[in-house]
């Protein structure tokens, strides 16, 4: 990674925006694996305006890199003011804002981002369109959560042998 882009997530690191559950969400999508550790979840909250629903706001939390984390900040404030479908049309280059074109290691980084997106926003896409939002897992509920199938250890009690 080059020392401008480098200097350009620490610079949307310093002061991130929209961090956080946001309370009221119409809808929730969440992306990741907790296999690799990278899970982004992505809070939206719609309003009214000129006889069109529009994102009033969005939030996020993330356990990843620092570039996922300076992508979803900056990918926050482009979609507030846009419909569902405009947001859904960002392609991932944009939504990586002002951090500009990111080195192929990084892009799955803004891919985390456009996933959640899509998970919120997508007709029948989100698992967590919201009939109660208090009742939504949260991240670290998502990122702790074992998986079915997996292997579950049994500790023997020393003394049986």
């Amino acid at each position: 990674m080059n020392d401008d882009l480098q200097k350009r997530i620490q610079a949307a690191l310093a002061n991130p925006q929209n961090m956080g559950e946001l309370a009221g969400a119409d809808a929730i999508g969440t992306v990741g694996n907790a296999d690799c550790g990278e899970m982004l979840r992505l809070w939206v909250k719609f309003k009214e305006q000129n006889g069109k629903q529009v994102i009033d706001r969005a939030t996020f939390q993330s356990f990843g890199c620092e570039t996922a984390i300076a992508v979803a900040s900056l990918a926050t404030e482009l979609i507030r003011g846009k419909t569902a479908a405009e947001a859904l049309a960002l392609k991932t280059e944009e939504l990586a804002g002002e951090l500009g074109p990111l080195p192929p290691m990084k892009i799955h980084c803004a891919q985390l981002v456009e996933g959640a997106l899509r998970s919120a926003l997508e007709p029948g896409k989100a698992e967590d369109k919201l009939a109660s939002p208090a009742n939504a897992p949260t991240l670290l509920d998502r990122f702790s959560k074992p998986k079915e199938g997996g292997v579950k250890l049994t500790f023997l009690d020393e003394e049986k042998g």
